[in-house]
């Protein structure tokens, strides 16, 4: 265990000496060379394919992961009125958290007002720079399912294809009810494809070792890509929207996450974010719930000993239905979008804003970006235009980063007071 600990450490450094390196690297090759056609072609045919080709890494294992992961976590459980409990704790607990974080960053923006202060020609300026990224992101919104179709289509006709789409919803449902079905069934028919359930666990951990060895690499490759082309323009022109997003983050993963780590989880906050810093480093670098989500099992059930069969029910079902930081995140963007086009919306507005932003939240895919196309959406339910996203297309990247680490951290207390309640004694390492 201790050498364990050891490499764990060992490598979280090398992780934020490679983040904190290819920052530093792509601010200064913008500052000295700025968007030039030379700096475009590293970033799009040299760092942005190797940083890609470690991302992908990642969320390939994705889909085996989660199948065996939650089909193992659900026949482990045994009693099916135990799966039933646990599911309405996650859920609920999903659902209260996400309510919290959206309240947090409409009270924020409220108060900062970011977006009455923004001049007319950076408001202009903006649209037009990002208005192409913009439809794109229209098309994909209409044709994403919500509502009643997206409830239908939780249930997938064909397990095989929702996988091979990565549809993780469907994907989920599936394993839940397999899992289910195995834990019903007579110890001596369940016992063989269970090992081999457990024998694609074990060799995906050996694909999660292999690809986090290059991680240092690939989060540098992914950051200066970021900040190369960034720069420091676009944060300054719309530095109080950032740092309204960035606060209202802050809050929730200091203030709420504290609160609910030492209530409900039982746990000394600090000790439960060291424990915790490689998943929120790797949540940071790659932006993704579902690129984590390798991280997150192994260190959730190795780092706070939380038991497998927990992890692998509340871990998978997070990185799909818990967004935390995405909901505060599309809260703020909403009002900062009509307070630039001069908009006031009631506080029934807001509420509708709050209860969209929860449900919408389910529904965003957890990979980089994943909420823009949902977000546009809520855009349309409160009388702005959707096109209007443009505004912000600039420094998303930098705060889906953000976003993702909180979304991510969320799952994790997620299962860490999912256990508690259940009477588990967590034993880190055994």
């Amino acid at each position: 265990m201790a050498a364990e600990e050891h490499l764990d450490k060992k490598l979280t450094t090398k992780i934020l000496l490679g983040l904190l390196l290819g920052a530093f690297a792509g601010v200064l090759a913008h500052a000295v060379a700025g968007p030039s056609p030379r700096l475009v072609w590293v970033v799009e045919k040299v760092t942005q394919p190797a940083g890609q080709i470690w991302l992908r890494s990642l969320i390939m294992i994705v889909v085996p992961l989660v199948f065996a992961s939650l089909t193992l976590g659900v026949a482990g459980l045994g009693d099916i009125r135990k799966l039933g409990r646990i599911g309405l704790k996650t859920v609920s607990y999903f659902l209260a958290t996400t309510a919290v974080a959206t309240l947090i960053g409409l009270l924020l923006v409220n108060a900062v007002r970011p977006g009455a202060g923004l001049p007319q020609e950076t408001r202009e300026d903006l649209l037009a720079r990002f208005s192409g990224q913009a439809q794109q992101m229209a098309q994909q919104a209409g044709q994403t399912q919500f509502g009643v179709e997206l409830l239908v289509n939780i249930v997938p006709r064909n397990p095989v294809a929702a996988a091979a789409n990565f549809d993780m919803l469907g994907l989920i449902f599936f394993s839940l009810i397999f899992g289910a079905a195995l834990s019903i069934l007579p110890e001596a028919r369940a016992r063989p494809l269970l090992g081999v359930l457990e024998a694609v666990g074990d060799a995906v951990v050996v694909i999660i070792h292999w690809v986090m060895k290059l991680a240092p690499y690939g989060v540098f490759a992914l950051i200066f890509s970021v900040t190369a082309l960034f720069g420091y323009d676009l944060l300054r022109k719309l530095l109080w929207y950032v740092l309204t997003v960035l606060a209202g983050l802050l809050v929730h993963f200091l203030g709420v996450y504290s609160i609910l780590v030492h209530f409900l989880g039982r746990m000394n906050p600090l000790d439960f974010f060291a424990r915790t810093k490689t998943i929120i480093v790797t949540a940071f670098s790659t932006s993704s719930s579902s690129a984590t989500l390798p991280t997150t099992l192994q260190v959730t059930e190795r780092n706070l000993g939380v038991p497998r069969e927990i992890c692998g029910f509340v871990l998978p079902l997070g990185a799909t239905m818990n967004m935390h930081g995405t909901a505060l995140f599309e809260g703020v963007t909403v009002l900062f979008i009509a307070q630039v086009f001069g908009v006031t919306l009631s506080l029934e507005t807001q509420l509708v804003v709050v209860v969209m932003a929860v449900l919408i939240a389910i529904g965003t895919a957890g990979v980089p970006s994943g909420s823009i196309p949902l977000l546009m959406i809520v855009l349309q339910v409160v009388g702005l235009p959707p096109e209007s996203i443009a505004l912000v297309l600039g420094v998303d990247r930098i705060l889906d980063m953000c976003r993702t680490t909180l979304n991510v951290t969320g799952d994790v207390t997620a299962a860490l007071y999912v256990a508690r309640s259940e009477g588990y004694r967590l034993d880190p390492g055994s």
